[in-house]
């Protein structure tokens, strides 16, 4: 049987609550971002009218086309691609939240666009924590570095990590890299004597797992939009 879109919502939202269950969470502290990168704009409308409110991105070029007439004032678009610093400007201008910032230069053009901008930007520091040669993300050897990079850059707000796991056989081989960028979010929140409290992390594949390691987004796709 094929699924339509609210029943493959609400499977995926009623996965999500009974993978806080098991951890002792409450489902509300787990927000749920659909990767809609795949998607035309209509069935985008289309999941915002079934209730959900933050929507994934993966190219900023196809983004500002998808969205030249923007999501209502209460959803949120997340840039969660590997990002080109030449593309800094546009991706302030598009996108409420940037997850993929991973490098000492793209600290640098988002601070500097963002400041020419008089505007304050999210973002989430994405740490290779597999080490993956394929993968985008920074080093874990380079985390507090960066971390430092961002917190003094006046114009970014960094509201914690996010990392992606390797594609694996089964969802609980990929816990430990939940729980090591738990352990690292951690360790920075009292280095730095401030609050991280987003970790982005889990997708279609392992997002129970990542709730269960702590997990405050997951990046679903595949189970939403049957891609």
């Amino acid at each position: 049987m094929v699924l339509d879109l609210a029943h493959r919502i609400e499977i995926v939202q009623s996965r999500m609550a009974d993978a806080a269950s098991r951890s002792g969470r409450s489902h509300d502290e787990i927000t749920l971002i659909a990767v809609s990168k795949t998607v035309n704009r209509d069935v985008v409308d289309e999941a915002y009218g079934l209730g959900l409110r933050q929507f994934g991105e993966n190219r900023v070029q196809d983004s500002v086309i998808k969205y030249a007439c923007p999501l209502p004032g209460d959803a949120s678009l997340h840039m969660i691609g590997q990002l080109q610093s030449n593309k800094s400007l546009a991706a302030i201008r598009l996108f409420d939240v940037i997850q993929s910032v991973d490098r000492s230069s793209l600290i640098a053009s988002l601070e500097k666009h963002a400041s020419a901008a008089g505007k304050t930007i999210d973002i989430l520091l994405e740490v290779n924590v597999a080490g993956e040669a394929q993968k985008a993300g920074c080093p874990v050897s380079q985390i507090d570095d960066l971390t430092g990079r961002i917190l003094d850059s006046p114009n970014l707000h960094l509201l914690g990590f996010m990392t992606m796991a390797p594609y694996t056989s089964t969802a609980e081989e990929a816990r430990p890299v939940f729980s090591e960028l738990r352990a690292h979010r951690d360790r920075l929140a009292e280095l730095f004597d401030t609050p991280f409290p987003w970790l982005s992390m889990g997708m279609t594949n392992d997002f129970e797992v990542a709730i269960e390691e702590g997990a405050t987004h997951v990046r679903v796709g595949r189970a939403i939009f049957a891609e």
